[in-house]
């Protein structure tokens, strides 16, 4: 069998390295490519929103030196402190649109790339081979459709914007105080230093830490998507205690790493704002010196300085720090969100199934199967199949009986492809396999697994993904075929009735008959039956193996089954033991052998 979807605990705690920062940034501006005049409308409003907010600041200076004019009247200043307000109204109340016109851009943004990104996520996914959900559990996989987009869309839809909008506020404020006083300017630029260096310091560290928070919640995901499925299980063995400890390893896990993501993320604004305070208080001792030499004519004729001045320097000073702690702030997000990129992209990256044969017109498909000395394994330290060959002649039908593990459902797997082998080859109406296009190669095989799954949707539906063009008459015809038909018109709404949760509301044996409905439909030449009456009682299971009969009929079958009554009409039964074919022939035949058949038949008739 192939490895379980959830791995093993060991394995799932293996850390993932970093990916490369700069292709990930690359591929996610490749996503904003078809809104690029959108974002540059953004731009704009992001400019003019920072204008804005510039001009209303310095607007101060003005409206404090005709206050502080000790040569107008009071009339004039009240009607300079009025014309000065309401211009510095009009200034902010047009920053305010911008903003809001900036913000509705930017939502829309975010989520049409994010519709793209998880579209092509998906997509990807549907040409991965089965052997990497075999290997991933389901609740990580999820996760990169979840947690990993949803921090994504976060940072397009506000962490890009802030980047910029404070960038052009760090660098208009920056010009507006050499503007206004050069010397204090200086004061500010060469503290600046010291506050990149420390911002930079602690982004460097806090990304490792926001990959890891970003690995272990996808852990922790997968543990409780695979412990709710099978909670059954769960219960029956008694196994609570048990699940708890490890949900609390994993879930200690995500804490400590999510305890040192957050705590270099957030240490960032504290330490921002501590400079920041140290620089203001630095500007406004420096600036309060040359305001007063300037006020009494002395000194400093270079970089005189006034009251209005002062005041308009002094709030720059903090503004100059405010956008350097958001940049600084929005790392934090930018980290993560990159941490997430990479998991979503390295999905994408994966190597999808490869399919270099060719469709061939499905009428020529007889159903001739065969398998030639073909080896395989799962992994390569553990070979499966050694060495198996199997010839199916169109209508046979086929049993392939054997111990759990002996290769059963294996051979099933590379008849399918959804495994490739090793060795040898496997022929349908004599062309290999790897010469058939995969959707050519499958749309010719029906299977009715023992695990069964079911859409939500109708119950015409699930049973028409058989066969989409099928009519209404041909959906019915096999529900009769499978013995369906009868608890169908006994439910609420009949074939209309809706299904949730795969089914969640029929029985596991009603469930398996709609599987078993489902490929009754499908004109496959070809048929794989693993244990699919294995959910069904015993009285159910021989009305449906009349049904079987006719379902089977003309179609090549390939039969995995543990009830060896169910085979015994079977052209060729394999019996496998340790991945070889020890015995073949008819049910009479390996009887009259009184070999492991004869032992399996007379001593247990099912297998363990």
């Amino acid at each position: 069998m192939p490895p379980q979807m959830g791995r093993n605990r060991r394995s799932m705690k293996e850390k993932q390295k970093p990916k490369n920062t700069k292709q990930t940034i690359k591929r996610l501006l490749s996503y904003l490519k078809e809104e690029r005049y959108k974002i540059a409308s953004a731009i704009f409003c992001v400019l003019l929103s920072s204008a804005a907010t510039l001009s209303g600041s310095y607007l101060l200076r003005p409206i404090i030196n005709g206050l502080t004019d000790t040569s107008k009247t009071a009339q004039e200043k009240i009607t300079g402190l009025l014309m000065g307000l309401l211009l510095m109204a009009a200034v902010y109340f047009i920053g305010v649109i911008a903003t809001y016109f900036q913000a509705r851009v930017m939502i829309g943004v975010s989520q049409r790339t994010l519709n793209k990104i998880r579209e092509s996520l998906f997509k990807k996914l549907q040409t991965l081979p089965v052997r990497y959900f075999d290997q991933n559990p389901t609740g990580d996989i999820m996760s990169r459709f979840t947690n990993d987009v949803d921090i994504i869309g976060e940072m397009l839809n506000s962490t890009l914007v802030q980047i910029f909008s404070g960038t052009i506020t760090l660098l208009g404020t920056l010009g507006l105080m050499l503007y206004t006083n050069w010397v204090l300017a200086l004061v500010t630029i060469i503290f600046s230093p010291v506050v990149a260096l420390i911002g930079g310091t602690i982004a460097s560290k806090s990304r490792k830490y926001f990959l890891s928070q970003q690995v272990a919640l996808g852990k922790v995901n997968g543990f409780i998507e695979e412990t709710v499925t099978g909670q059954k299980v769960v219960k029956v063995f008694n196994h609570e205690n048990k699940i708890i400890e490890e949900f609390s390893d994993l879930n200690g896990e995500l804490r400590n790493v999510q305890i040192k993501a957050q705590f270099i993320g957030g240490i960032m604004g504290p330490c921002m704002n501590a400079l920041s305070q140290v620089n203001y208080t630095l500007t406004a001792t420096v600036g309060s010196v040359i305001t007063f030499v300037s006020r009494w004519g002395r000194g400093f004729p270079f970089a005189a300085l006034d009251i209005g001045g002062m005041t308009v320097f002094v709030n720059f000073s903090r503004q100059f720090s405010r956008p350097i702690n958001e940049l600084a702030q929005q790392i934090t997000n930018i980290m993560s969100a990159l941490a997430g990129a990479e998991r979503v992209f390295s999905v994408m990256d994966e190597e999808p199934e490869k399919d270099e044969g060719k469709k061939l017109s499905p009428e020529n498909i007889r159903g001739d199967v065969v398998v030639e000395n073909v080896t395989f394994g799962y992994n390569p330290d553990k070979t499966i199949l050694k060495g198996v060959s199997i010839y199916a002649h169109p209508g046979q039908k086929i049993a392939l009986v054997g111990s759990t593990g002996a290769g059963k459902t294996t051979i099933t797997n590379l008849i399918t492809r959804f495994y490739n082998i090793d060795k040898g080859k496997i022929t349908i109406d004599g062309i290999d396999i790897k010469d058939i296009s995969l959707e050519c190669l499958r749309e010719n095989i029906a299977m009715v697994l023992q695990d069964t799954h079911l859409f939500t949707g109708t119950i015409m539906d699930n049973i028409r993904y058989g066969r989409p063009d099928a009519t209404d008459a041909e959906v019915r015809q096999a529900a009769m075929t499978s013995c369906a038909h009868m608890f169908i018109k006994n439910m609420p709404d009949g074939y209309d009735t809706m299904l949730k949760g795969d089914g969640a509301n029929l029985s596991q044996g009603q469930r398996q008959l709609l599987n078993i409905a489902r490929a009754a439909l499908s004109k496959a030449p070809i048929l794989v039956l693993d244990e699919a009456t294995s959910s069904v009682d015993t009285r159910t299971e021989r009305q449906i193996n009349e049904g079987m009969d006719a379902l089977m009929e003309n179609r090549t079958t390939f039969v995995i089954a543990h009830r060896l009554s169910t085979i015994r009409n079977a052209d060729a039964i394999m019996v496998l033991e340790n991945g070889e074919i020890i015995e073949r022939g008819s049910h009479d035949e390996l009887l009259a052998q009184k070999g492991r058949y004869y032992e399996l038949y007379t001593g247990l008739k099912e297998l363990d």
